[in-house]
């Protein structure tokens, strides 16, 4: 029997190429296999928010307190002239992508008309005690499109049950409360400090409480589980971690993976177990997926004190602190506290929206689209170009022997680059271990700029624009595959 030539060439083709996958021993047009700990879907939709606002509200507003002893009178909670809209007027033109919002503090004022607690919004002057101030943020955040969060704090200065089993239930009647009442919600917010001097009904005492076991956190994360399932948990065993400090800073090197430290080395003022430098750091290959979330306030203060209006962070440091939470990995829980007006004070507004505006302008112009690109190693279909085509799902990824590999940038003339922008495929968990950025003068290449960790998100600020028509990037250590969703360079934008 006689073979067409068309036939022969097919089957010879096909020899070949079996023959050329048996010789390489891996399937190049498969995906690289996840390596160690990776994200879950909430928290992936979590990394994309990378900024968002904090607000502080309650009694202390009116109180000029930053913690409420839980005897206040809820008669002075009397915002003259609420509106959540103008908040998120504000907050959006500040760049934020979700809220949270204070529905409980530490003094136990709750902002809703709860049916568990006496010190509540149905007591107090505003609306007649008809008002609910998380319903009007939830409603005003879903017309802004923002995800809406919820913090509730599992201390309770006013409460007489607190530190007995009855107050949990009470407490997790609180979260259903919130859970159940204003829609989906995006996260779920549990402050650390917990046990000390209050009001407790009455009895002005101090109490203390075992941290680890009493709020039976296993329980009350359950039914978080089922009443908000796409909900992250801000808390000890949660789904994100502290990162270690209160002014908004992860480490240089930001792990999103992190393990179990010792509750010996604990911090004593921690929203979650470790040390500060652990919580900053993370721990690489920790067994768990849990990223750092940088808090930190506008003001010197979380809740608004008039004797702070002019104490407000600058734009300029704003932008660092995006630089220095965002830029390693982490988010940015950025706190602007309403004030008694129910609204954000005027130079706080502007503030942040000189910060939008500045950071618009460094991202601006992204040389790499209109870049050749070049890698020495790929991944058959998992080209060099998925670094540049502006799509989150897609990566350059290399075969799986390749863990050191390097990226070429042609920029077809001399541009100022002053930002370089990296993201790891994070769903595949996070493998490079060391980079290096280079830039071709003088005839030879020159490094800039090197790191650790890479993540979500790694910004490499130049300290001085460089002038350059090439850039070399380098991963020098992986422990997989390498798997890169992006590679952007930033122009100086003329004008």
């Amino acid at each position: 029997m006689t073979l067409s030539v068309n036939r022969r060439q097919l089957l010879i083709g096909s020899a070949a190429v079996a023959c050329g996958q048996l010789l390489r021993a891996e399937p190049t047009e498969a995906a690289p296999k996840p390596y160690g700990a990776t994200p879950s879907a909430r928290q992936l939709r979590w990394h994309q928010l990378e900024t968002y606002a904090f607000l502080h509200f309650t009694v202390n507003t009116f109180t000029d307190k930053e913690w409420g002893y839980g005897d206040e009178d809820p008669i002075v909670f009397n915002p003259t002239a609420f509106d959540p809209d103008a908040i998120m007027r504000d907050l959006k033109a500040g760049g934020m992508k979700a809220v949270i919002l204070t529905c409980k503090h530490h003094d136990g004022f709750c902002l809703w008309p709860t049916k568990t607690t006496e010190h509540c919004i149905r007591n107090s002057k505003w609306r007649d005690g008809k008002g609910d101030v998380v319903g009007g943020i939830a409603a005003a955040a879903k017309r802004a499109g923002l995800p809406f969060g919820v913090y509730v704090s599992p201390w309770d200065r006013s409460n007489a049950a607190y530190g007995t089993p009855a107050y949990l239930k009470l407490y997790r009647e609180q979260v259903r409360e919130l859970l159940t009442s204003y829609g989906p919600i995006f996260e779920v917010w549990f402050d650390g400090a917990n046990g000390g001097d209050g009001y407790y009904g009455g009895a002005r005492e101090k109490r203390t409480i075992d941290k680890a076991h009493y709020y039976e956190w296993p329980t009350t994360f359950a039914m978080i589980r089922q009443l908000q399932p796409e909900a992250v948990i801000f808390c000890p065993d949660g789904d994100l971690r502290w990162v270690g400090n209160e002014k908004g800073i992860a480490g240089d090197t930001c792990w999103a993976t992190f393990g179990v430290p010792s509750s010996a080395n604990q911090d004593v003022h921690a929203s979650d177990g470790g040390t500060r430098e652990e919580l900053m750091t993370g721990e690489r290959n920790g067994p768990f997926w849990r990223p750092a979330e940088c808090d930190v306030s506008i003001r010197p203060g979380w809740f608004w004190h008039e004797s702070e209006n002019a104490q407000g962070k600058t734009p300029e440091q704003l932008v660092d602190l995006y630089f220095e939470s965002v830029g390693r990995g982490a988010s940015l829980l950025l706190n602007v506290p309403p004030n008694r007006s129910g609204l954000l004070q005027d130079s706080d507004a502007q503030s942040l929206a000189a910060f939008r505006r500045r950071l618009d302008a460094m991202f601006a112009l992204d040389l790499a689209l209109g870049a050749k690109l070049k890698a020495s190693n790929m991944r058959g279909r998992f080209g060099v170009r998925n670094l540049a085509d502006q799509n989150p799902e897609t990566y350059w990824a290399t075969e799986d022997r390749v863990r050191s590999a390097e990226v070429m940038v042609d920029l077809g003339a001399q541009q100022h680059v002053s930002i370089v922008r990296l993201r790891e495929a994070i769903a595949l968990g996070q493998r490079v271990r060391a980079f290096g950025l280079d830039a071709w003068q003088d005839g030879a290449w020159m490094q800039i700029a090197g790191g650790t960790s890479v993540g979500a998100c790694r910004l490499i600020r130049l300290e001085n624009p460089t002038l350059t028509s090439r850039l070399r990037l380098r991963i020098v250590e992986s422990d997989a595959s390498i798997a890169l969703a992006e590679l952007s360079v930033f122009g100086t934008v003329a004008g």
